[in-house]
């Protein structure tokens, strides 16, 4: 017992006291287990955290790659690469002597019939959710707000969204399978949103370095500064090596979920011994000393770390289970990311030589060797580092040790084998093997630079040479002697993260095509899954296999058209190729029989960017063929109906145009203006949309002249509108302040801040008018050259001959038009655009538009005399009077 002579006595534990312990400690595990948090929000993912490799922190910003590793390899920064649980979501943490700990993680389906993995793992989403969950449903039209909410330059932001809605919906579905057990609906449903959360995650992650990356194509360099530091080759392996960085981004994945998980569990564990390691054995011994006595079972007689491996003697029972307890949640810890805390669970048990074991992972760094200041700075990292590398990897080949000791420093030294032994889900396999790959690239690279310690060379020389890929770690998982991590490779979700890994679209989509096409239905949250990551790839230009894009998408608006999503239908059809999406939203409009509903139906294909004309002379067609003696039957009241709706429509349209024609021969633009505002927005789609579901293809002349009509009038009220508000804005030019007499100084200074108050209000001013005044220039020629045929035309001549209409028509060209000529032509002197307004002869000299037949004599006088003002300005300015500049 040497040095422990002093050491206090620990209180004896019989029998009575460890099952108390035993019993408090699995009510500590089950109320963990019922309050873990899962699938909390990324805040940062950390590129590298290798443990004897730095690990380098990458924002996810798609802005700088550089990252900055100062604080990261500096002495107590942030601990080695891999911290995660031994199981992530579905593993089953088997302590070696003591059960306690199988309870501190819940598995996503615990408590479910086990058959759901030995039947078929594949099926396991359709089993959980054979209906959705209320509480989960409003997640249909919250998505689709987000995707409407963001454009296609905002589309990370979007996913982040996706994110907090999955995450918002677990949070509620938590608490209710707390009271409705694990067996409820609700379990499967939160289930699916966790592992989507999960998944969302993952391809935020992934794509934002691969958007950079793509973005920094033309930029980047190969170029690596050669230097002495073993953070900094890491550091520019990093910066360009996207495969490396990628793969760290997945073990920093796999980690968070598994930290989300854990929560603060470590800080509820409840050791007996709290600052002194192996207390029971130390009073044994202590014991022994004085009684003299011999042990009736050989124990350890020394208390230094190595004793009971060097002497192959025991520790004492109770401590042997402590110890067995503690290694399991040190690498729970070390899977989760989270080695700082792992060494402060040892501390916490008076195993700080523990802690100082998962020290050395750390990358050497002498910033004194480039600095060139006179001021010394700390060194960062294990100058030893080779060495501790090589002790930790034969730990883990030590067939002696514990397990989950040995899986903890495989995992330091990059060990595969006994990594694997104690992985036990298809999430732990992925991270062990990512994380090995990382080590030995990076190891590689230590090598190929001259920085690596001769010591790797005692390294096997299969790590040393091994050839890892992304590619050849799903393979390895393929050949997983487990059965239960074949089956989950086979589950949903992992396939679309697995494809998602490795950057294979056609393969994702290969993979959706064959499960739109199963037997079994997908889940609704899954399809809805899909069909948002297709529209991602889409907003990020990818090349996809659009067929499979398009059967996704068909599946999801056949999934809302079932479950009665109608406000939803429309935008997801939208995205459909435009014969496609009118054939799919009139086979909707079929189902929808509530005579209340279509109008809404309409106006929302119409917000979508649809063809509604076509959509519903389609379903009209179709009704009609489908039972043409039953659509006769049934539909001749609804005809009548239609018709007379048609008409009550196209009348009031009619009579509001002349009305208005009246109101603008007399000038009175405000009465104009308020008739105008009376006739529903809609009236002119209303009229075209109810003549086609007649069977008309298009509507009557008069009607079709009436809404030409009335497109004439409001395109001159818009322009009227435009030239009032730049009159009201060329009137209101700021004042040049006076300046006044001769004063003191401060006077002086009052002068110099007026004048540049209003040197930007000029500014200011001057920005204004200029859009005002393309506004009113863009909205005049819109009157002067109205399409087909000219303003106040109409354009079927086919119609019943109304003379007291077409003389009022032809009587407001002739006042209207000549009035919008001064008007604008008054808008280009004042703003001194002189050269534009001498363009406005040719218009109206044009034989295209004939404007110059709406012209009296006096007018065309008039109008010449204005232009002539225009040429004297441009020959005041130097240039020939038609403002081009004088040839020599």
């Amino acid at each position: 017992c040497r040095g422990h002579s002093e050491l206090p006595s620990p209180v004896v534990r019989d029998d009575e006291v460890t099952v108390a312990a035993r019993r408090r400690r699995k009510k500590v595990a089950c109320i963990l287990q019922s309050d873990y948090h899962l699938y909390s929000e990324i805040k940062e993912v950390h590129i590298l955290s290798l443990p004897p490799i730095s690990r380098v922190s990458l924002s996810l910003s798609v802005t700088p790659r550089v990252p900055d590793v100062s604080s990261i390899l500096a002495p107590g920064g942030r601990t080695p690469r891999y911290t995660h649980t031994p199981r992530n979501a579905l593993s089953s943490m088997n302590l070696d002597d003591s059960d306690w700990t199988n309870s501190i993680y819940t598995s996503p389906v615990s408590g479910m019939d086990t058959s759901f993995f030995t039947d078929d793992i594949t099926n396991l989403s359709s089993a959980l959710l054979k209906e959705d969950d209320p509480a989960a449903a409003s997640l249909f039209p919250e998505f689709l707000g987000a995707f409407l909410k963001h454009s296609s330059s905002a589309v990370f932001e979007l996913l982040e969204d996706y994110q907090a809605l999955c995450q918002d919906k677990v949070d509620v579905l938590q608490s209710v399978v707390l009271r409705a057990g694990q067996n409820s609906k609700t379990a499967g449903v939160r289930w699916l949103l966790q592992q989507e959360y999960c998944s969302w995650r993952l391809i935020t992650s992934l794509y934002r370095d691969r958007v950079q990356l793509a973005m920094e194509d033309d930029m980047m360099t190969d170029m690596t500064v050669p230097s002495k530091s073993e953070k900094v080759v890491v550091e520019q392996l990093f910066q360009r090596d996207s495969i490396i960085r990628q793969s760290q981004l997945v073990v920093d994945w796999l980690e968070s979920i598994a930290k989300d998980q854990i929560g603060d569990f470590s800080d509820n564990i409840e050791y007996y011994a709290k600052n002194v390691c192996w207390e029971n054995t130390l009073h044994a011994l202590k014991m022994r000393r004085k009684s003299g006595s011999a042990f009736t079972v050989p124990l350890v007689t020394e208390l230094d770390p190595d004793a009971p491996l060097r002497q192959q003697r025991p520790l004492a029972d109770l401590d042997r289970e402590d110890d067995a307890r503690l290694l399991k949640n040190l690498f729970t810890l070390i899977r989760a990311g989270m080695t700082e805390e792992a060494q402060r669970l040892c501390k916490r048990c008076g195993q700080a030589w523990r802690a100082a074991t998962l020290e050395g992972w750390k990358l050497y760094h002498d910033p004194n060797m480039t600095s060139g200041s006179l001021e010394l700075k700390p060194v960062e990292g294990n100058p030893q580092r080779g060495i501790w590398k090589a002790c930790c990897w034969r730990m883990a080949e030590e067939e002696q040790l514990n397990r989950y000791e040995k899986a903890i420093y495989a995992s330091l030294s990059g060990n595969l084998r006994p990594l694997l032994a104690v992985c036990e889900s298809w999430e732990d396999c992925v991270w062990a093997h990512f994380r090995v790959m990382v080590d030995s690239l990076v190891e590689k690279d230590l090598m190929s630079s001259g920085m690596a310690n001769q010591e790797v060379e005692t390294l096997p020389r299969d790590y040393l040479e091994a050839n890892w890929t992304m590619e050849k770690v799903f393979e390895e998982l393929q050949a997983s002697e487990l059965k239960r991590v074949l089956e989950e490779t086979k589950e949903h979700y992992h396939v679309i993260q697995k494809f998602v890994i490795l950057g294979d679209l056609d393969g994702l989509l290969d993979e959706f095509a064959d499960w739109l096409t199963a037997s079994k239905p997908l889940p609704s949250h899954l399809l809805r899954f899909m069909t948002h990551l297709v529209l991602f790839f889409r907003s990020l230009g990818l090349a996809l296999k659009e067929e499979v894009c398009i059967d996704v998408l068909k599946a999801y608006v056949s999934l809302l058209i079932r479950d009665q999503q109608t406000d939803l239908v429309a935008s997801y059809v939208s995205q459909l190729p435009a014969e496609l999406a009118t054939a799919q939203y009139a086979t909707f409009l079929e189902t929808v029989t509530q005579p209340e509903i279509r109008p809404r139906c309409l106006q929302l294909a119409t917000d979508a960017g649809l063809d509604v004309a076509a959509i519903t002379k389609l379903v009209v067609e179709t009704v009609r063929e489908r039972d043409e003696t039953e659509f006769t039957h049934h539909s001749q009241t609804k005809q009548l109906a239609l018709l007379s709706s048609v008409n009550q429509l196209s009348e009031s349209l009619k009579q509001s145009n002349a009305i208005m024609r009246k109101f603008l021969a007399l000038q009175k633009h405000d009465a104009a203006k308020a008739v105008f505002s009376k006739v529903p927005e809609d009236s002119m789609r209303e009229i075209y949309c109810q003549w086609a579901g007649v069977g008309q293809t298009k509507a009557p002349a008069e009607d079709e002249n009436a809404i030409r009509e009335h497109l004439c009038i409001r395109a001159y009220l818009e322009a009227h509108e435009a030239f009032t508000d730049w009159f009201s804005h060329s009137s209101s030019a700021p004042q040049k302040p006076a300046p006044a007499p001769e004063a003191k100084f401060t006077e002086k200074v009052a002068n110099e801040m007026r004048e540049k108050e209003y040197q930007s209000s000029l500014a200011a001013w001057s920005c204004r008018l200029d859009v005002l005044t393309e506004d009113v220039k863009e909205r005049i020629y819109n009157v002067l050259l109205f399409v087909d045929g000219g303003w106040m035309v109409d354009n079927r001549q086919d119609s019943e001959q109304d003379s007291e209409r077409s003389h009022q028509m032809a009587a407001l060209r002739s006042l209207c038009l000549p009035r919008l000529s001064f008007l604008l032509l008054s808008v280009l002197q004042n703003s001194s655009r002189h050269q534009e307004a001498l363009r406005l002869a040719d218009i109206i000299s044009s034989d295209q538009h004939r404007l110059y037949q709406v012209f009296s004599k006096e007018e065309l006088r008039r109008f010449l005399q204005k232009l002539r003002e225009s040429s004297l300005a441009l020959l005041d300015r130097g240039l020939d009077p038609l403002g081009y500049e004088l040839q020599p």
